[in-house]
């Protein structure tokens, strides 16, 4: 494997933790209804344990209503009770094969606390960059060892990968950043 190539499937790595920031990112609660809130529910159906979108369509009927279309009747009870037990204090509505959860309105503390989720985020996803360049770093040093590279070249991979990493992190910054906005809107 070249060298590029290795140095390349760093830089994916980092961006595959951006996207993952941004899925979970999504999955916080702001004052809008968004289907991403109940991306991570899980239903039992069908004698197993699946995502709620294997199960049902969700989509916004107004800015504080999801309605949830499930497809098979036989489900619709456990896709209601996987809903209410969440933990995101939600009421579901069962009407036929469509659930309505109504969002309550969030209160100040409430969105101050869904702040520091957001700035929890921001830290994981941070040390997890920092380990992806710390794997770089020994990948870099184990060829200057082996004189597959001068020194020269070692420090100038290193400084390219904490370039990355600088990069990546004011990414998470500002992504995380935008979430607080958009949280903290009334």
């Amino acid at each position: 494997m070249k060298l590029d190539d290795r140095l390349l499937k760093y830089k994916e790595k980092m961006e595959s933790a951006i996207s993952s920031l941004e899925k979970e990112l999504a999955s916080i609660r702001t004052g809008r209804a968004n289907p991403a809130i109940l991306e991570n529910i899980r239903v039992e159906a069908y004698n197993n344990i699946v995502p709620i979108n294997q199960v049902a369509s969700i989509s916004v009927l107004d800015p504080r209503t999801l309605s949830v279309n499930v497809w098979d009747r036989s489900v619709v009870k456990a896709t209601s009770d996987a809903i209410r037990d969440c933990g995101m204090n939600f009421n579901p509505q069962v009407e036929g094969q469509n659930i309505r959860v109504t969002l309550v309105p969030l209160t100040q503390e409430r969105r101050n606390e869904l702040c520091k989720v957001a700035s929890k985020l921001s830290e994981t996803y941070k040390i997890a960059l920092r380990n992806i360049r710390h794997d770089a770093m020994d990948y870099i040093k184990s060829l200057e060892k082996s004189k597959e590279i001068t020194e020269d070249i070692k420090k100038k991979l290193n400084d390219d990968i904490q370039e990355l990493l600088n990069q990546f992190s004011s990414i998470i910054d500002k992504k995380v950043k935008e979430k607080q906005d958009t949280i903290l809107e009334i």
